[in-house]
């Protein structure tokens, strides 16, 4: 048996694979702050287990690395296996505050990070310089990912992973209510800005 046969071809996770393949580099940077997240996974160095498990190829979706029980905690674990992430900032709020010293000034930011098709996370960080706390903020989103359970929002409907929530959900965070209701496919996001564009992330288009 010749060693082309015993040669066996090792699955690398979606972002590593890209990083890896010699492509011309892409000048879109639409839905992307900071630097490009190829660029690091080209010099990433593994410092958990669940890292060493995705750059082994022995994990290639983010499911599976979910089904593994281990936290992550690194972001390029993210970038590999989910490359087509975008981020949104939904807010950068400047607070100032009296010292003996004289006034001191720190930046809070929101940013949101998902893929539009079922992942999401939120985050919020505070730093003295706006360009570097959107970029802690987004690396931390990254790392508060989530999965969305979708549906349809019409009996009529039943293909695909849905448009919409599946049934009627209601969250609530001190005194502010927000429920969302199952919409039929045309509908819309018939919801406020933010909610709008998080949950456009999350890959929800009617509710």
């Amino acid at each position: 048996m010749s060693d082309e046969e015993n040669t066996e071809v090792v699955q690398l996770a979606p972002g590593l694979a890209a990083a890896l393949a010699p492509v011309e580099p892409s000048t879109d940077t639409r839905g992307r702050r900071g630097p490009d997240p190829l660029a690091g996974l080209r010099s990433w160095i593994p410092r958990t287990r669940l890292g060493h498990m995705v750059m082994s190829g022995e994990i290639t979706t983010y499911e599976q690395a979910i089904d593994t029980g281990l936290p992550i905690r690194e972001v390029e674990i993210v970038d590999a296996l989910l490359p087509d992430l975008t981020d949104d900032v939904l807010g950068v709020n400047m607070i100032q505050r009296m010292t003996d010293s004289g006034r001191r000034v720190r930046f809070n930011v929101l940013c949101v990070v998902g893929n539009s098709d079922g992942y999401v996370g939120l985050a919020v960080c505070k730093g003295k310089e706006v360009s570097g706390t959107i970029r802690k903020a987004i690396d931390k989103a990254k790392l508060n990912l989530i999965p969305v359970m979708r549906g349809n929002g019409s009996w009529e409907s039943s293909e695909g992973p849905g448009n919409s929530v599946p049934f009627k959900v209601t969250g609530r965070s001190g005194s502010t209510r927000i429920t969302l209701m199952p919409a039929p496919a045309g509908k819309g996001l018939v919801i406020g800005d933010y909610g709008r564009r998080v949950l456009t992330l999350a890959g929800i288009t009617d509710v």
